[in-house]
């Protein structure tokens, strides 16, 4: 049983739950109260290892795999049940000993079914494991590097990523369990109780929700990181109090998320020449605000067709910005060469971070949620 409970943990793992170490632990003790029967035995691990109550139903899929009974295993001690009427011929005749399968036959059956979930586990081990290793060469692959397949499986791994994303920037803004007491909150909320304090309140306020402008360059070279991008931002969107999403090429335009895929709300040359600095130049034609609740969140390459690349436009609105965020869909070995201006940009931006791959995409977005919140 230890492990099968091993290989149920690795399990969860790669199919994206990621239970930690003490969660592991707990769900160990519970299985010691909880004993063999499945729907008890199903209800503690649930209890112990389950986050976000989205991700029962891969919960219940990978412990239907690796707790599944036999189904057709004769058990010990069990009695028979009565044949149907004109349902195998050595069943007639009562007292006739002939209705009951040989004990020989029941313990060749018992190991037969025995070593038929062996190999059907051991199967769906190999599986999971081929699995894990295509999704994380896929994570660690470049997006300049993928092909129309893999984008399509991008799509899918995103749902999942993002779920995970919006666990973690949860956690972040909960309200923490230590801190200084707020001795004026506590007496008040103690008055209604006789004035015991049975509640102590701490000063552990919740951070305010920032705006988040986003500006994602979609040519060519970058279309990939950006569709990625976007589609982590998606569920995330409710952690900031607005949200606005552009998209550029040359010019910005006002952008959303639906059904897996980038809407522009106006017309964009996809075939345009990048220029960042005329973006810039554009945004105060925008009815956008920036102020000092505002992240904003470039995505792009900095690479200007060898344009003004007007990093001083940059600055000027990370003077008036909570923060800037640089995410850089190259290799950092590839920056700055050729038309690539990011060390103009870097000088104006509060973070300046690597994000060609999903893997270190995904990275980015979590240092995202340390600046922003």
């Amino acid at each position: 049983m230890r492990e099968q409970l091993v290989g149920f943990f690795d399990a969860l793992r790669q199919a994206g739950l990621q239970p930690s170490v003490s969660e592991t632990l707990d769900a160990s003790a519970a299985l010691v109260h909880a004993g063999i029967e499945r729907p008890v035995l199903r209800e503690a691990l649930a209890a112990t290892l389950i986050k976000d109550h989205a991700d029962r139903t891969i919960f219940d899929d990978v412990f239907d795999r690796y707790f599944a009974l036999p189904s057709r295993t004769v058990q010990k001690g069990t009695r028979p049940q009565p044949a149907r009427d004109g349902e195998g011929a050595g069943r007639a005749g009562t007292g006739s000993g002939r209705g009951t399968a040989p004990e020989g036959e029941v313990g060749r059956l018992g190991t037969e079914h025995r070593e038929e979930a062996r190999a059907s586990g051991e199967r769906d081990r190999t599986q999971s494991a081929r699995e894990l290793a295509r999704r994380r060469a896929l994570l660690a692959k470049p997006f300049r590097e993928m092909d129309a397949s893999e984008v399509e499986s991008l799509r899918t791994l995103a749902a999942e990523l993002s779920r995970r994303l919006r666990t973690r920037w949860s956690r972040r803004l909960a309200r923490a369990s230590r801190g200084r007491l707020d001795l004026r909150r506590t007496l008040r909320r103690a008055v209604s109780r006789g004035g015991v304090p049975i509640e102590l309140l701490l000063r552990t306020p919740r951070p305010g929700r920032p705006d988040l402008l986003a500006l994602v360059d979609v040519s060519y070279s970058t279309a990939t990181a950006a569709e990625f991008l976007l589609a982590l931002l998606a569920p995330v969107q409710p952690f900031f109090r607005r949200v606005t999403l552009l998209a550029y090429v040359d010019r910005p335009v006002g952008v959303s998320f639906e059904g897996g895929h980038v809407v522009p709300h106006a017309p964009i040359d996809l075939n345009a020449r990048s220029d960042f600095g005329a973006v810039l130049n554009r945004l105060d034609r925008l009815d956008v605000t920036i102020g000092r609740n505002t992240v904003l969140l470039v995505l792009g390459d900095a690479r200007n067709n060898r344009r003004p690349p007007r990093a001083d436009l940059l600055h000027r609105l990370q003077r008036d910005a909570r923060a800037v965020v640089w995410l850089n869909p190259e290799p950092p070995a590839r920056w700055n060469t050729g038309d690539s201006v990011m060390a103009s940009y870097a000088r104006s931006c509060d973070a300046v971070l690597a994000a060609w791959s999903p893997a270190t995409l995904n990275t980015a977005l979590d240092a995202l949620a340390q600046v922003a919140f």
